[in-house]
């Protein structure tokens, strides 16, 4: 049996996951997480043989959630289920250690098929996945995943959570630290990244994934 933590925050998402795997033998959802943050609790609670993940998390997005549940050590292998197809959504999910990445709308087969294999050991590219990966240029421009290397992980919470529209006095609730504190990574993260306001912290956050422009 293949037990499975669904992460996706769009609660409709991971009905119709748990609607389409409902019915595969095999296959067992035992947790369900709408943030990265709860994606890495889920994990470490219920120890899945596969975390399926979509990228775009508020609070900790998926790329930072597979780091840190592979940072944890743990047994379970990583599936990315996203909507983005293209290099820059690919090439940092698997850098950070996912085992496997479908896009959405592949088709259940494909979700089943890769499932199963990520949970064998092995690695699964869906069709446009495995063709970005084949296309990647060969240009000596930074990716997404050289800037963001720059960040510490807690300059990396904050940039996220300043793209989220979060005031500092909720950043630093949520993170608990203090305001200054908070001040301190955001001028940080925006000198280390070349960004100049939260609007501009915004277009980056959504042009690297972290967060969804919907």
């Amino acid at each position: 049996m293949i037990r499975v933590v669904v992460a996706d925050d769009h609660a409709i998402v991971r009905a119709g996951v748990r609607a389409l795997l409902a019915h595969e033998e095999d296959v067992v959802i035992v947790g369900e997480a709408d943030t990265g943050h709860a994606a890495v609790e889920a994990v470490l609670r219920h120890t899945p043989d596969v975390l399926l993940i979509d990228l775009t998390m508020p609070d900790c997005n998926g790329v930072e959630a597979i780091a840190r549940v592979r940072a944890a050590a743990v047994a379970t292998r990583i599936l990315v289920l996203s909507m983005h197809g293209s290099l820059d959504y690919v090439r940092p999910a698997l850098h950070a250690g996912a085992h496997g990445y479908v896009v959405k709308g592949s088709g259940l087969e494909h979700l089943v098929a890769a499932l199963r294999a990520v949970a064998r050991g092995e690695q699964f590219l869906d069709a446009k996945a495995a063709a970005a990966i084949a296309s990647q240029p060969a240009r000596a421009s930074r990716s997404s995943l050289d800037e963001l290397a720059q960040l510490t992980p807690r300059e990396r919470e904050v940039l996220q959570l300043v793209a989220e529209g979060a005031s500092t006095r909720a950043i630093a609730a949520r993170l608990a630290l203090s305001q200054k504190t908070v001040d301190t990574h955001r001028s940080s993260l925006m000198k280390k990244l070349d960004l100049h306001n939260a609007q501009a912290v915004t277009l980056f956050a959504m042009r690297h994934g972290l967060i969804s422009s919907g």
